[in-house]
């Protein structure tokens, strides 16, 4: 049987247990705070409790560190030094975390995969952890030249069942989408909230008013605030760019209602409603898969180059493993990708002067 350690039992570390367990995983679970980890016990999201991170390495197959991002590379080094085999994480930022893992621990960082589930509830912690919070969503892995390509196929196959779309892009891409994305709409969403009601004489009466554009561009504002200032440090620079393009385009938008530019707004709300509507809705739902085998030298920059460039494609690696030659130096990457995209990511691949062979999966 699997067995996950997981670090930190609230909101999405408890989620994750709930999942695992019930897919017959062994989960151990520890939290800085004991009753928290408790009530996630009572919940069922670990099988039993562990008293520090070591414990829970101990043992462990894969060990997860679900805790808010300012203590996430700290709690991957004590974990890999404990001797886990291979950890992961599940914080909203990457490159910083990435960056001091390796260069604390350079001989161990390979066996660490940088991970993000794109998931999130108004919930608080362990309250509202649901074992279906992932499915429909997106999992980012951030894999880099030194990532063992065993760690990262034993990550995405262990969280594969949890049913999110697993998608690999660098740390530093990452950082940058997701200001764009996350951090500067949760930001935004406070923000709105705070101008509607910030000196408001009956601000009853106003909220009375509100409509459904309103609930929903804050809905996001009634979650859990306190995970958020470490995450708007971590990722400061690409959330400053973020809001800066930001800013520039609601001052055109003052520009537009300020002259009463008709055509201006309508062209502007419509490649806005265009643009909304291109956007994937709920899960892709099965598709068939084609097997793709790549001869790759055995180097972990080969596993980030090959996962990264699918990523930037929009292209789901379903499944990923590396077979290795007996000779040694080398080996073969077997890919499961979406047929629909295979055509596009051969090309890929050809472009990056790397062969391959297909065959389509019964």
């Amino acid at each position: 049987m699997t067995r996950v350690g997981i670090v930190g039992t609230g909101l999405i570390g408890a989620s994750i247990g709930l999942a695992l367990r019930r897919d017959g995983v062994a989960v151990r679970g520890f939290d800085l705070d004991p009753a928290r980890a408790q009530e996630a016990a009572r919940r069922g999201a670990p099988d039993d409790t562990a008293p520090d991170v070591a414990s829970v390495a101990a043992d462990a197959d894969v060990v997860i560190i679900a805790v808010p991002v300012g203590h996430v590379a700290e709690l991957v080094i004590r974990a890999l030094d404990a001797g886990a085999p291979v950890v992961t994480d599940v914080g909203s930022v990457k490159a910083p975390i990435v960056d001091a893992v390796e260069a604390a621990r350079p001989d161990r960082a390979a066996q660490f995969v940088g991970g993000h589930p794109m998931a999130g509830s108004e919930q608080d912690g362990v309250d509202g952890a649901d074992p279906d919070l992932f499915v429909g969503t997106t999992w980012v892995f951030t894999p880099t030249e030194r990532t063992d390509a065993s760690a990262f196929s034993t990550v995405r196959r262990l969280l594969a069942p949890l049913g999110a779309e697993a998608l690999a892009v660098t740390p530093a891409d990452h950082d940058r989408l997701v200001a764009v994305v996350s951090h500067v709409p949760q930001l935004a969403a406070a923000t709105l909230m705070d101008v509607a009601t910030n000196g408001e004489a009956e601000p009853a009466t106003l909220l009375r008013l509100a409509a459904g554009g309103f609930r929903d561009m804050t809905r996001i504002a009634a979650g859990h605030p306190a995970i958020w200032p470490d995450i708007c440090v971590a990722n400061r620079d690409e959330i400053v760019a973020a809001l800066d393009g930001y800013l520039v385009a609601l001052g055109d938008v003052r520009s537009l209602v300020a002259a009463r530019d008709r055509a201006g707004l309508l062209a502007l709300l419509e490649r806005a409603r265009a643009a909304r509507q291109r956007l994937p809705v709920g899960p892709a739902g099965v598709e068939a898969l084609v097997e793709l085998r790549v001869p790759v030298p055995d180097r972990p920059a080969v596993l980030a180059e090959v996962t990264t460039l699918a990523g930037s494609m929009g292209i789901n690696i379903a499944d990923i493993e590396i077979v290795h030659s007996v000779e040694g130096g080398g080996g073969i990457l077997v890919l499961l990708v979406p047929a629909s995209d295979v055509a596009a990511f051969e090309a890929a691949l050809t472009g990056r002067g790397y062969h391959h062979s297909r065959r389509a999966l019964p």
